[in-house]
């Protein structure tokens, strides 16, 4: 009997470690970072830990900015690409763009997006500056400083 409860247990623990993104409750949420309320899917964003623990974003700004602030033992750095929100992307191989023609919630004007193509000709047509994670971050920290 002590054997099956400790697989069951085992099993349990286990399943809840799964590193994996979590569906954002749009309207819901609020920002890890900021506390604002989450409502505008193309600028949201996840971190989730190596235990599985998932920290939610309203910005991508506020992601970046919350490694600042505290050690989060982060695995996964999700964003959504702004032209196409289907599903979250890996952040450390986006493309990032900031532009007067993106309104993002915080007011940074930064949007992710997956292709490097579509991020060149959104920065031809709108204005802009093409960043990628390593710059972006550099970005942000120096812009707390």
């Amino acid at each position: 009997m002590k054997k099956i409860i400790l697989i069951v247990f085992s099993m349990v623990f286990f399943a809840s470690c799964k590193i994996k993104p979590k569906e954002i409750n749009f309207g819901q949420d609020a920002c890890y970072f900021c506390k604002m309320t989450i409502v505008d899917k193309p600028f949201s964003s996840e971190i989730v830990n190596s235990k599985g623990k998932v920290y939610v974003y309203d910005a991508i700004e506020c992601m970046i900015k919350s490694l600042e602030v505290e050690n989060l033992d982060a695995k996964l750095y999700l964003v959504y690409d702004y032209e196409n929100t289907t599903e979250f992307m890996d952040a450390t191989k986006s493309h990032f763009i900031i532009s007067d023609k993106i309104k993002s919630p915080m007011g940074e004007n930064l949007a992710a997006f997956q292709s490097k193509a579509t991020a060149e000709k959104f920065v031809k047509n709108n204005g802009g500056i093409l960043l990628n994670w390593t710059e972006i971050n550099a970005r942000f920290k120096l812009n707390e400083k």
